[in-house]
């Protein structure tokens, strides 16, 4: 068995598959228990925020893929990494949108990837308080609440819309090609997490445009956006990975995605 997704055996991949919806079900649990309740938000050695929830959430994920996958290595954004050098590695982001979630918005996700031989696999995206589930698994069409879902092709940047969680994820220098992309398209939102990269998924908006990411906030993203006919790159127009630098665009279609790398890359 080699690392190209045609040459996985399917019937292993669907069970792996269900591990993640299985997984997603368990931490949906426990996110919603905490979700507009009282708890702590705490500051990690990052200064980013952490919960009881985001603790909870992936403690679950994990003691589940242990016992269904005992050889598996798992990154985990809270618990770090076990038995990194296996083939097949879970990257989790309990809640993607952590200072979302503790303010109440409900576009928070959790993030759910398997990768084989660094390339990821599957990917699920799950929306605990909207009950919003995209799945993404590789060979076959992403899904929205167990429905395949498309991107949609637009032509041209000046007709796209362009989704940026905050501009607070840029140093002036991508603060400045972000500025270019973002302006020549129709307009640009922000806010939204990872939510956004499901309604370019499902053909609502056409761009995403993000950097400091890491990999835990990007790699289940990756066969979400391409199982719907998106494209997902770094700012380069390579595929993100592991040693990825964290910028990451995402497209509803190549046409707009190499507008919108050239947009970027004008003044970079």
């Amino acid at each position: 068995m080699t690392g190209h997704p045609q040459q996985i055996d399917r019937h292993l991949l669907d069970s792996y598959a269900e591990t993640a919806r299985c997984c997603a079900d368990l931490s949906g649990r426990v996110i919603r228990k905490w979700f507009r309740a009282g708890f702590d938000v705490h500051s990690k050695p990052d200064n980013t925020p952490v919960t009881i929830a985001d603790r909870e959430a992936e403690e679950a994920i994990c003691d589940l893929i242990e016992r269904r996958h005992p050889g598996d290595g798992i990154l985990g954004e809270e618990t770090g990494t076990t038995n990194p050098g296996a083939d097949w590695l879970w990257v989790i982001d309990p809640i993607d949108g952590t200072k979302g979630f503790s303010t109440g918005l409900p576009t928070f996700g959790t993030l759910i990837a398997l990768l084989y031989r660094g390339k990821p696999v599957i990917g699920v995206m799950d929306h605990p308080a909207l009950d919003e589930r995209w799945v993404g698994v590789a060979g076959a069409p992403t899904t929205h609440n167990g429905r395949p879902c498309r991107t949609r092709q637009t032509d041209r940047l000046s007709d796209a819309s362009v989704h940026v969680t905050t501009p607070d994820m840029f140093d002036p220098q991508r603060q400045g090609q972000m500025d270019i992309l973002t302006k020549r398209c129709r307009f640009r939102v922000f806010g939204g997490d990872c939510y956004n990269y499901g309604l370019v998924a499902s053909g609502f908006s056409d761009l995403v445009c993000e950097a400091d990411l890491k990999p835990h906030d990007y790699c289940a993203l990756i066969p979400v956006l391409e199982g719907a006919g998106g494209v997902i790159t770094d700012w380069q127009g390579r595929p993100p990975g592991l040693e990825s630098t964290g910028e990451i665009l995402a497209s509803g279609c190549r046409t707009i995605h190499r507008q919108a790398l050239e947009a970027l890359n004008a003044a970079g």
